[in-house]
């Protein structure tokens, strides 16, 4: 009897597992909306993902990776050079390079797959809503031949394809960040209102300070510890423009003329734009290749001279867990959550991250026979986000990912080390200019294009 009751229960399973209906989550969460949990199941793969690549950087790793059988000979497979590589130092970041180079083929195998999906009767909405199980499959078999593909330039052509899709996917944080400061100043202005309670401004002024004090002693450590009196001339012109910059957003966000046109904008969204440029900025000059104008977070506490104590280039000495890395991770899961479940009434930022939340069918709670509460199709009349560009934004998180994980260090197989170059610096410091230019548009577009609804 008790294994007839497991074979019913095992059945029920891979109804949700190979059917057409995400359903996974039904027995323990609310009843959610179809295309919600949809996205929270992708974004828990590309998670997944990330924690594996997490595991595989760790120290002591490298000892396991190496059983691997052909990935690590010691050498490279480039016609006509020999050279000897350390695989202690690069076999972490040779099965980073992997495992995300699988998990962005799969999200643009399924951008590629969902473009023009207009509503779920769409066939291909029945896989993109469903047959988790052989989509995990999918993703294991490309994570699988990927650690097979030869080292020859597949570093050196992968690394570039990260830095593009990296400065892409800061672009995406950058107004996601937008979205969640506009849907926070919204909703405390509106509970401010209704319940006639001063507390909620004061919580807006209170964490406006907060952001706009942290970003002021940003910028003085960064005078402090990554500037020279006679160098590190580059890092001066990055921190004294974007602190211009950020300066200029912040006048133009309480113009009387902005307020009237747009009058959810304010210091709030200013303050968490102008630290998130902070943290770029300090990004940047941490992947600086001069170790006079980047000194290590280590040896600013511990009061070092890394000049002194700390070559250039240190073959085998590898280190990604610092700071700058902990704060970018952070940053994704928090972008990569609020992505998934996010409902915004901005229709500028929706029409940025192609989404028309609101815009499909609305209905009850749904109940199975068994009682269990059911996953509702809220996309019947039409899709509430665009299928393809959120695979593909997942597909950018995933080189961003790679870029985070390996400090956006490229694999130098000549010189056995992992080395900072200044085209990660650079890439950085344009997006934060982009970023502050997307962030500076949705303040004047409403101005601009007065005809136009922006609320």
């Amino acid at each position: 009897m008790g294994a007839c009751m497991a074979l019913c229960s095992l059945a029920s399973c891979a109804s949700c597992l190979c059917g057409s209906a995400p359903c996974l989550l039904c027995g323990c969460c609310p009843s959610s909306n179809n295309s919600t949990v949809t996205r929270l199941i992708f974004s828990f793969f590309l998670l997944l993902g990330t924690l594996v690549s997490v595991i595989m950087i760790l120290p002591g790793m490298e000892t396991q990776l190496r059983k691997i059988p052909g990935f690590c000979q010691g050498g490279t497979t480039i016609p006509g050079i020999d050279n000897h590589v350390n695989c202690d130092v690069i076999v972490g970041y040779k099965s980073v390079y992997r495992m995300c180079f699988a998990m962005a083929c799969f999200f643009f195998l399924f951008s590629a797959i969902m473009i023009r999906v207009k509503s779920s009767k769409d066939p291909r909405a029945a896989i993109q809503n469903g047959f988790w199980f052989f989509k995990f499959l999918i993703l294991v078999g490309i994570t699988v031949g990927a650690f097979f593909i030869p080292d020859g330039t597949f570093h050196d052509v992968w690394f570039y394809f990260g830095i593009v899709g990296s400065f892409m996917f800061i672009l995406i944080q950058v107004i996601l960040l937008i979205d969640f400061a506009h849907s926070w100043n919204e909703m405390w202005v509106r509970n401010g209102e209704e319940g006639n309670n001063k507390c909620w401004y004061a919580g807006l002024l209170s964490f406006t300070i907060l952001h706009y004090a942290l970003a002021f002693a940003a910028i003085v450590l960064f005078y402090l510890y990554y500037t020279k009196p006679d160098n590190c001339a580059e890092h001066k012109f990055f921190i004294s423009f974007n602190l211009i910059l950020c300066l200029i957003i912040s006048v133009v966000s309480i113009l009387p003329k902005v307020q009237d046109a747009s009058p959810q904008s304010g210091l709030l969204q200013s303050s968490i734009i102008t630290l998130y440029t902070m943290y770029v900025t300090w990004s940047a000059m941490t992947n600086n290749p001069n170790r006079e104008c980047n000194p290590s977070l280590l040896s600013l506490v511990s009061n070092i001279n890394t000049t002194e104590a700390m070559p250039t280039s240190s073959p085998g000495m590898v280190q990604w867990w610092d700071a700058q890395g902990i704060v970018g991770l952070v940053i994704f899961l928090f972008c990569t959550f609020y992505a998934s479940i996010r409902s915004s009434s901005n229709a500028q930022v929706n029409r940025l991250m192609q989404t028309e939340e609101g815009k499909g069918s609305v209905g009850g709670e749904e109940m199975g026979e068994d009682g269990l509460r059911r996953v509702m199709d809220n996309e019947e009349e039409g899709v509430t986000y665009n299928y393809s560009f959120f695979h593909f934004h997942l597909f950018l998180a995933s080189l961003y990912i790679m870029m985070t994980l390996t400090n956006w260090y490229k694999p130098e197989i000549t010189t056995q080390v992992m080395q900072s170059t200044m085209p990660a610096v650079w890439v950085k410091i344009c997006s934060s200019w982009l970023s502050l230019g997307l962030y500076l548009w949705t303040l004047v577009a409403p101005l601009i294009f007065s005809n136009r609804d922006f609320n």
